[in-house]
């Protein structure tokens, strides 16, 4: 966190690592009430053809919880991407977005498709929600969000997508997110309820999609199967793979996972 010139203001800054590599830079991003953690199996894989740089949602992991909503819209995200990709001193990159994150990802490719080479994405309900989802979450989120202030991290632990539910995930990875769960704060995952979850859909957006893009779907996750199909038949410059795995598709199939995304990145440098 910096401090403006004006002090009455404070700049607030993603946090993100960069992993060893070689090639153009690829940004990770990963999903709500998860952390980096979850690429513990994809850095080494696909450092031979890329540089991993791992980028923390607000409130999570590393990266502050700011009070103001403004920061947890889509459009506040890709200012934050463009900040590490200028501070990175690449003119281009790819980017991938696990879950909610993709729905920031994916826009971000739109939005700045200049500098985007390829994206690669994952199971994401979020990013491809239809009309009705969307409004149940807008209706629903204000007293979702007041339940996490008021309750704090017990609150946060009852979240059905909470990682302590996600016991068949390899142990390394399951024990990492558990640590990093230490790390959520209330304030930034109320925020993303009441501003980023509702705003992540990206069906406006996805015929007109410029870039390169690779799906890896996880086709055990049945609720996903209809998204899936929309985005085959609707976003543009779309290829897809699909794997025998779940929602969490890069940690419960990563071998797989990081044939497929290397392949990719290797296709288009």
């Amino acid at each position: 966190m910096t401090q403006s010139t004006d002090e009455t203001k404070t700049t607030y800054q993603l946090a993100y690592t960069v992993h060893p590599g070689s090639g153009p830079y690829l940004l990770l991003l990963h999903g709500f009430i998860s952390s980096s953690a979850q690429w513990l199996d994809n850095l080494q894989a696909l450092a031979g053809v890329c540089q991993p740089v791992t980028v923390d949602l607000w409130g999570h992991g590393d990266s502050p919880a700011p009070e103001e909503l403004q920061y947890y819209s889509p459009a506040a995200y890709g200012l934050q991407f463009e900040a590490i990709r200028k501070a990175l001193g690449a003119e281009k990159w790819f980017v991938c977005g696990y879950s909610l994150g993709a729905g920031l990802t994916i826009r971000y490719a739109h939005d700045y498709a200049e500098h985007v080479i390829g994206h690669i994405f994952t199971n994401s309900n979020s990013a491809l929600a239809d009309e009705a989802q969307i409004l149940d979450w807008k209706t629903t989120a204000p007293k979702s969000s007041e339940k996490i202030r008021q309750g704090g991290i017990a609150a946060i632990e009852k979240i059905p997508v909470h990682p302590r539910r996600a016991k068949t995930l390899p142990a390394h990875i399951y024990a990492a997110l558990m640590l990093d769960a230490n790390k959520f704060s209330p304030i930034g995952v109320a925020n993303t309820l009441l501003a980023t979850n509702p705003n992540t859909c990206i069906r406006d957006i996805a015929p007109h999609n410029l870039r390169p893009v690779l799906l890896c779907a996880g086709d055990k996750e049945r609720r996903f199967k209809t998204n899936k199909q929309w985005a085959i038949e609707n976003m543009a410059n779309l290829q897809c793979v699909s794997f025998d795995a779940g929602h969490g598709v890069n940690m419960e199939a990563s071998t797989d996972f990081n044939a497929a995304v290397a392949a990719f990145i290797q296709s288009l440098i």
